[in-house]
């Protein structure tokens, strides 16, 4: 290893989130080696990459979840570390127990850290036992006597969940006793299914909460430091679809209190690297510990614009053995920064995906905008992978200005070829409740239920509205191949001052 901690990192994912890693290794002067799947030849963060070595079929189990494969290339390259990014195998404890043994560098957490998280029931004992506060519950339920009696001691409405899932997946609201022997034995089918293990966790279901997540770093020694947090309510069926930083709700008062409890459990499992613990935030402004992500999180620019630090960075650094970077236990928040998740989903068939070749792209671009993604003018979607196509994150000095770009940049996005979610992200940040942030967790479901997001009859339809600026505007759909961050009066900082100009990109065959 150098000064500049590692020669060079393998990345072992794909899509804007190899992107966005080998922009920071780019800034640190770190070689990256992009591995990608048959279906990926062509894909931007292959020609971005110094290296690229094919790992196998589109399938991602194949490929991307092959670790024979990704350690594989990881060898053949020279790679001194890997970068999970996040998804496929940046949270399985045996990989990067793997890398270890194998002499490469896992850039996360340890296997124990991993694994203390990754089973719910643990984690929530854990957090237990370093007085970070739980959603009333039990964890351990050896039959359905055992199940009834938990029940009527956190009563009803109540949740089941899968102790070793995640996501959201198998998560159910109970209502009434007399169902919940039915829902527990389903529960427990899919659980099985899904995650290999059929064990539940039984707690109150608090409502309405809010989702509030703090952003935790670690140094592996038992040091850990907190960086502001995350607001994460709007969610459909489990799934973030719009988040924030700093939550509109959460005072200094209660920000210190949160902060307090995420770092006393990342302490506790000597937590090594980028972390989200996760809680829910109940209306009297209690908060209860929910799950901790053993990862980068897909959000993690938001906190990247208000606090003015490069995540990736730090994770290299920490990583390295060099501990935390300075000053990280002092960092100020500025502005608010909001992200939008921009998906190839149809909101109004039940958001189906709707994978296929995006024709041309038009990203904004203005003062505090972001525009993450791994889509050129022209790229694949494909239906072997998840369908989010980019993240647009808008800051600005406050709420209400990031608020106000963030419904100018949607205005100026189209995607061509395609059906998205841009209209559906419109329409939530142009309506009353989104602007006085009264929302929570399920607000997305019963909106969508009510049919109060649904696209107003008589509007053009976003797709041809992209195709009439298609032909407006002919191959130049980006307008000017410059930076996509223009510097404006009184921004702090352009946020591409981190990760620098995405748009200014090698042609195919030039970066190697």
């Amino acid at each position: 290893m150098s000064e500049r901690f590692f020669d060079k990192v393998l990345i072992a994912n794909r899509g804007e989130i190899a992107v966005r890693v080998i922009h920071s290794l780019k800034t640190l002067g770190i070689r990256s080696v992009a591995v990608h799947s048959e279906a990926d030849r062509g894909a931007l963060h292959v020609r971005l990459a110094d290296e690229a070595i094919e790992i196998g079929p589109a399938p991602a189990r194949e490929s991307y979840l092959d670790q024979d494969r990704v350690i594989a290339a990881a060898r053949e390259s020279g790679a001194q570390a890997i970068h999970p990014g996040y998804g496929f195998l940046s949270e399985n404890a045996e990989f990067s127990a793997r890398c270890e043994r194998e002499g490469l560098v896992f850039i996360g957490p340890s296997a124990e850290s991993i694994r203390a998280m990754g089973d719910k029931a643990a984690a929530r004992d854990l957090a237990e036992r370093a007085g970070v506060p739980v959603v009333p519950g039990r964890s351990e339920i050896a039959g359905d006597d055992e199940l009834l009696a938990a029940a009527d001691e956190v009563g009803f409405p109540l949740l089941l969940k899968p102790s070793a899932g995640g996501g959201g997946k198998g998560m159910t609201v109970v209502h009434r006793r007399e169902d919940l022997i039915e829902a527990a034995a389903a529960g427990r089918r899919l659980a099985r299914a899904a995650f290999g293990d059929d064990r539940l966790i039984v707690e109150r279901f608090v409502r309405p909460a809010r989702h509030v997540e703090i952003q935790v770093f670690g140094d592996g020694a038992g040091r850990a430091v907190a960086i502001g947090e995350r607001e994460c309510s709007l969610q459909r069926r489990h799934q973030k679809v719009v988040e924030e930083c700093p939550s509109p709700v959460v005072g200094e008062a209660l920000r210190q209190r949160m902060q307090a409890a995420a770092v006393a459990l990342a302490e506790a499992v000597r937590y090594r690297g980028a972390g989200t613990v996760e809680f829910l935030l109940a209306p009297d402004q209690s908060f209860y510990f929910l799950e901790m992500n053993t990862r980068l999180q897909v959000e993690h620019p938001v906190t990247e614009m208000v606090y003015g630090v490069d995540l990736v960075a730090a994770q290299l650094q920490v990583a390295a053995g060099q501990g935390l970077p300075a000053g990280f236990d002092d960092l100020r928040p500025r502005g608010a920064a909001i992200e939008l998740r921009l998906y190839a989903e149809d909101p109004e068939r039940d958001f189906l995906p709707t994978p296929g070749r995006v024709l041309a792209m038009k990203a904004p671009f203005g003062p505090g905008l972001r525009f993450d993604t791994a889509i050129e003018d022209s790229g694949e979607v494909s239906a072997e992978y998840d369908p989010m196509i980019a993240k647009l994150v808008a800051w600005g000095s406050d709420r209400g200005e990031a608020r106000r770009r963030a419904i100018a940049a949607l205005k100026e996005t189209f995607v061509l070829g395609i059906i998205t979610n841009v209209g559906f992200l419109k329409r939530i940040c142009e309506s009353e409740w989104f602007a006085t942030a009264d929302f929570h967790t399920r607000s997305l479901d019963e909106l969508g239920a009510e049919g109060a997001l649904r696209r107003p009859q008589g509007l053009v339809d976003e797709v041809l509205a992209a195709a009439v600026y298609s032909f407006a505007r002919g191959s130049a759909l980006r307008g000017a191949k410059g930076p996509e961050t223009v510097e404006a009066e009184g921004d702090p900082y352009s946020p591409f001052d981190l990760l620098g100009d995405w748009r200014s990109l090698p042609a195919e065959g030039e970066g190697r």
